[in-house]
């Protein structure tokens, strides 16, 4: 790709690693921020451009976290930059259910234009991922008149009190913060690498749940059924090809809405636009957010115009919702990730961190890597307890934090997740150069071999 950086697009971590500076925000943060918030890396961010993040001591790293998908088209793209600029300088806020603008109008038709299917479309703005998923609940809710909805094993989708019903994973986001909403169930997930019958198609994972559906709450109960394509925090899962058409045509058949979570998928992650779109699937709701803005916060529902309009008047909104800052910058961010082919950008990433890590494995036999996965740039490894790739698959988080802060200290930002914290995923800015992906996975293999 042809792209002029603002910052030198290079590694460099000084001895003094996390630096003086660093160290006196940590002790002001110790003072000032709550304990439940926490941070993969303790270093403090100065600047960022590309692929490449500065801290305030003069560190740069290699970003292959982008922020958790969010900073697709890297964290200062001059397109989103010069949006915000722009729109700041008119205003930053009027709220649109008072005082409503174009910009939200845009950011809508873009949306019904780019999510899969040629149906009537409707969308409404949100702030996070987890407004999106409750409101696409609320929707559902509706529009069908029914009460149950039907999540995944190994699912998130946040954190809210809604959304930790939803989310599969205890430690850290559902631990003590009890009980939850109610009319939440839990289907079995599509999960190749642990299945417990290797040669199960993703047709039949997909009968398994819905037997599970029809059997413990019927399928003319359910409202919704949701679902993240490929699942996030679980651990980069892709389930068996055919399980979500299967789950797709299953909720058409029973009046049910299909909800595809795309809030870290969505926006040319995978090297789709969307997720769904690699088996040709056509979702009843889209939820996005993440990527959609290059940094700014929003996030959307899109979906049956149906669907959408079946909610009564003032039923959706809130305050923030669809800032005119953050559409503005959702429409430069959409503007860069065509004009510079960002869907392309990912399978070529996908090519070369496949093949790395590919011969890696097959050099180290049955070692530490237990499966490699993803697609475009949403990839991952699965590390196991040495020897027990082939037998028990038995989960090393241990190992997989150790490569972690391998990378950390030599200067490669990358997030570790996973029901069993041994899931390492990769997710670069998809605008980031070949010879800083390269530099940054020759470190990660460094890594793996010093804990093999």
């Amino acid at each position: 790709m042809d792209i002029t950086y603002r910052l030198e697009q290079k590694r460099q971590v000084l001895k003094d690693f996390p630096g003086p500076k660093s160290l006196e925000l940590a002790a002001r943060r110790a003072a000032s921020v709550a304990k439940g918030v926490a941070s993969t890396v303790p270093v403090y961010v100065a600047d960022a451009d590309g692929g490449v993040i500065h801290d305030v001591d003069g560190n740069s790293f290699i970003d292959f976290g982008s922020g958790i998908a969010v900073t697709t088209v890297g964290a200062s793209d001059a397109a989103v930059v010069g949006a915000v600029k722009e729109q700041v300088e008119h205003f930053t806020h009027t709220c649109f259910m008072v005082s409503p603008y174009e910009g939200y109008v845009a950011v809508a038709e873009k949306l019904n234009q780019l999510t899969p299917g040629d149906h009537e479309k409707r969308t409404v703005l949100f702030n996070s991922g987890a407004e999106a998923v409750e409101n696409a609940v609320k929707i559902a809710r509706v529009a069908t008149g029914r009460n149950a909805v039907v999540a995944f094993d190994h699912a998130y989708h946040g954190r809210t009190n809604l959304t930790m019903g939803l989310t599969a994973k205890a430690m850290p986001y559902k631990y003590g913060f009890g009980p939850f909403a109610g009319e939440i169930y839990r289907a079995p997930m599509s999960y190749p690498f642990r299945e417990e019958n290797p040669q199960i198609t993703g047709k039949e994972a997909a009968e398994r749940a819905i037997l599970m559906i029809q059997k413990q709450i019927g399928a003319d109960q359910v409202a919704a059924i949701i679902i993240e394509p490929i699942q996030g925090e679980g651990g980069f899962i892709v389930p068996a090809e055919g399980f979500l058409p299967r789950i797709a045509e299953f909720a058409r058949e029973n009046g049910i809405v299909f909800i595809a979570d795309e809030v870290q998928s969505g926006f040319c992650r995978t090297g789709e636009w969307f997720a769904v779109q690699h088996e040709g699937v056509v979702p009843d709701l889209v939820t996005t957010a993440k990527g959609i803005a290059g940094g700014m916060p929003l996030s959307a529902v899109t979906g049956r115009a149906e669907l959408l309009d079946a909610v009564h008047g003032g039923g959706l909104g809130g305050t923030y919702g669809g800032n005119p800052v953050a559409c503005a910058a959702a429409l430069a961010a959409i503007e860069t990730m065509e004009a510079q082919d960002l869907r392309g950008r990912a399978r070529e990433i996908e090519a070369t961190v496949k093949a790395r890590l590919t011969k890696l494995r097959d050099e180290l036999g049955d070692g530490i890597i237990g499966d490699i996965r993803g697609r475009g740039g949403m990839l991952a490894i699965e590390f196991v307890k040495a020897g027990s790739a082939a037998t028990a698959k038995q989960p090393d988080a241990e190992v997989t934090k150790r490569i972690a802060d391998y990378c950390l200290k030599e200067g490669v930002i990358i997030l570790t997740c996973g029901t069993y914290g041994n899931v390492i995923r990769l997710l670069p800015p998809l605008v980031i150069g070949d010879e800083l992906l390269a530099d940054g996975l020759d470190v990660l293999e460094a890594a793996i071999r010093a804990n093999a």
